[in-house]
């Protein structure tokens, strides 16, 4: 059977470089390892297309400092960044610096799966995020004004917790107009949530 595609593992731990290389190669995927940013940029002009994995807190030339060299010079490898527990802030600075999502360890094997798979295809997408722009932007209209509170407080990183007691009102409360946000603007998780906002101009680059 032919490689599914290409995926290039930037992590600076050997064990999690030997797991995702056991877990991609395992469902057909090409996999290359690099143990940091630099060895992945110095290699980059020889890889043919496929989807970076990386994670995002590594020494020397970090997951963001990537996403930033990438995106000065137009490259369009598209990037799933790896973020710990918290990391919520950083990714969605990640997702706005051009990173098509990002994942918190310790995910599913099956979710990022689905993720790469996604990546590898949205260059035959040509334009179809801009042209899901403004029904994004319709349902982010459809927020009540709390509703759209809650929305920015989560894109943020915050818990049910801090965003209730910002509003002064229960986390049960929170948990309900979370529940409606995620109804509303059609979002399947966080990660899908906080692309939304962006698409939708609800977060500025």
């Amino acid at each position: 059977m032919p490689p599914r595609g290409n995926v290039y593992v930037i992590d600076d731990d050997p064990a999690m470089r030997d797991s995702l290389e056991f877990l991609l190669d395992s469902v057909d995927f090409q996999v290359v390892l690099f143990e940091s940013a630099v060895a992945f940029l110095d290699a980059l002009s020889t890889l043919e297309f496929g989807c970076v994995v990386s994670d995002v807190r590594m020494p020397g030339i970090d997951g963001m400092d990537l996403l930033k060299r990438l995106k000065t010079n137009g490259n369009p490898l598209p990037v799933v960044i790896m973020t710990g527990h918290g990391d919520v802030p950083l990714a969605v600075e990640a997702m706005k610096l051009g990173a098509v999502d990002f994942i918190e360890k310790p995910f599913e094997d099956d979710r990022l799966i689905g993720m790469i798979e996604t990546a590898l295809k949205q260059p035959k997408d040509g334009g179809r995020g801009e042209a899901v722009a403004p029904d994004i932007a319709a349902r982010i209209e459809t927020l009540s004004p709390r509703e759209r509170q809650v929305m920015d407080g989560l894109v943020a990183g915050l818990s049910n917790k801090v965003i209730a007691r910002e509003f002064d009102i229960s986390p049960r409360t929170i948990e309900v107009y979370r529940a409606n946000v995620m109804t509303k603007m059609q979002a399947g998780s966080l990660s899908e949530l906080v692309r939304l906002a962006i698409r939708g101009g609800a977060l500025k680059d």
